[in-house]
């Protein structure tokens, strides 16, 4: 669970029930990161209401810091909850990306395993 997470309102007030569900979304996103990075995340939620021409009422913008990069996404619709979901998605595939190039990739379980393999085939 992401601990720091600071939630803003612009124009907007943060109901209970709101600021629980964001929590609630936004926080388990730490299962995305690799395990070095979950000690010091923290996330800036900015919830925002605008009125548009096309409609879209509600924007909300996370801001995730991690080490060595800072994950933004942003989305409006015309419910606070929905954006507040395809946010959460989209930080997730950014997560994932940023775990998939930042692991360490263990090379020397395979090399055992090469030498296992030859070593049966050898004596069979």
């Amino acid at each position: 669970m992401i601990d720091l997470i600071s939630i803003t309102g612009v124009k907007y007030h943060v109901d209970e029930t709101t600021k629980k569900y964001v929590i609630k979304k936004i926080g388990r996103l730490d299962r995305y990161l690799p395990r070095h990075a979950r000690k010091s995340v923290n996330a800036e939620i900015i919830l925002k209401e605008v009125n548009r021409s096309h409609g879209n009422k509600y924007e909300a913008e996370v801001i995730v810091h991690i080490p060595g990069k800072t994950l933004t996404a942003h989305d409006s619709t015309v419910n606070m909850l929905a954006a507040v979901d395809i946010v959460e998605a989209k930080l997730a595939a950014q997560m994932h990306k940023y775990k998939s190039l930042n692991k360490k990739h263990g090379g020397g379980k395979t090399m055992l395993m090469r030498l296992r393999r030859g070593y049966v085939r050898k004596t069979a």
